[in-house]
């Protein structure tokens, strides 16, 4: 337990970074899928998106699993402290599968072939606020 107050920093940290690429990636596909007549203007998006998918999200995202699986290693009681840490979880599964539903259409856009409107990147570009709000309520006032 010596290094578990390091290991929370770090995780702590690691989330933010994963939840930059999280918020910002989407906002620059709604970009790309609005300006997709503009040549010039989507080869610097695809850039864009693949250097923060692939330099900060997927780092950001191992740092932040590997680090929250060593805090409950190191602390598995955390299980018998009441519900709010699967709920936690849960929010924390979606937002994995979130991180992968991003790749596909990053892989898509890379490949011209995003059919989906700015209007819908705009509003799944909330999908990560909404479950960063369920995780930080239950990881800080574990009301349940």
């Amino acid at each position: 337990m010596e290094y578990y107050l390091w290991i929370k920093a770090f995780h702590v940290i690691s989330i933010i970074s994963w939840m930059a690429m999280l918020f910002y990636l989407p906002r620059l596909f709604v970009y790309h899928a609005e300006h997709q007549n503009n040549a010039g203007f989507v080869e610097i998006v695809k850039i864009q998106e693949h250097k923060l998918y692939y330099f900060i999200g997927v780092p950001a995202f191992w740092a932040s699993i590997l680090s929250g699986g060593a805090m409950i290693a190191l602390n598995p009681s955390l299980f018998q402290s009441g519900i709010w840490l699967h709920i936690k979880l849960t929010a924390a599964l979606l937002l994995i599968i979130y991180h992968f539903s991003l790749r596909y259409f990053l892989k898509q856009f890379a490949n011209d072939q995003c059919t989906k409107s700015g209007k819908f990147f705009r509003f799944y570009n909330e999908v990560p606020t909404l479950l960063m709000i369920i995780i930080v309520i239950m990881a800080v006032v574990k009301p349940l």
